[in-house]
């Protein structure tokens, strides 16, 4: 249904699972391993994996804490998408990476949720992608010191808006990882 004519597949996108970014994470083990298995059904079915991986003053590109956690593990062929903002879409290649591939929709998985879960869920849809947001497998840190939401409330406020979130010609919807269709 997407507005992107020509573009019929779908991508799994995994966001920031670095150790830096999802280390002190709400349900870290619970959402990492729901992650890796939709990387692999992903990867069975021959659906492109893009990984995308922050970095800045708190998670300085190529320290430790901009790797990847080593649960997962990308492939030499898959797109590795680096990103300074938010939104995964934001002075990246991530675009050109979709189209190259045919991408009319993603499915969303990673960290975190309150920013780069949400930034890219919303640059996508008004780019004009169809976005399924997996519901179990995103997650935060919890920043209720700062005034947040403790990450629990955090998760499921971003999964009901997500849920009944609308745009012409585009579909939004939350699935949790068991349910997630990639044809």
């Amino acid at each position: 249904m997407t507005t992107l004519d020509g573009r019929n597949a779908t991508a799994l996108l995994v966001i920031d699972v670095q150790n830096g970014v999802i280390g002190e994470a709400y349900r870290r083990d619970e959402v990492v391993e729901r992650i890796r298995g939709l990387v692999a059904r992903a990867r069975e079915e021959s659906v492109p994996v893009v990984w995308i991986q922050h970095s800045d003053e708190n998670v300085p590109y190529g320290s430790e804490a901009w790797e990847y956690v080593p649960e997962l593990r990308r492939a030499d062929d898959e797109p590795l998408v680096p990103k300074q903002y938010a939104d995964a879409f934001e002075d990246t290649a991530l675009e050109a990476v979709l189209a190259d591939a045919g991408v009319g929709r993603i499915v969303v998985t990673g960290s975190q949720t309150d920013e780069c879960i949400r930034g890219t869920i919303h640059g996508a849809v008004v780019r004009g992608y169809d976005v399924t947001l997996v519901g179990d497998a995103h997650t935060t840190e919890d920043l209720s010191p700062w005034g947040a939401p403790p990450p629990e409330l955090v998760i499921a406020h971003t999964n009901l808006y997500w849920s009944n979130h609308r745009a012409p010609g585009r579909t939004a919807e939350v699935v949790d990882a068991a349910e997630v269709a990639f044809g």
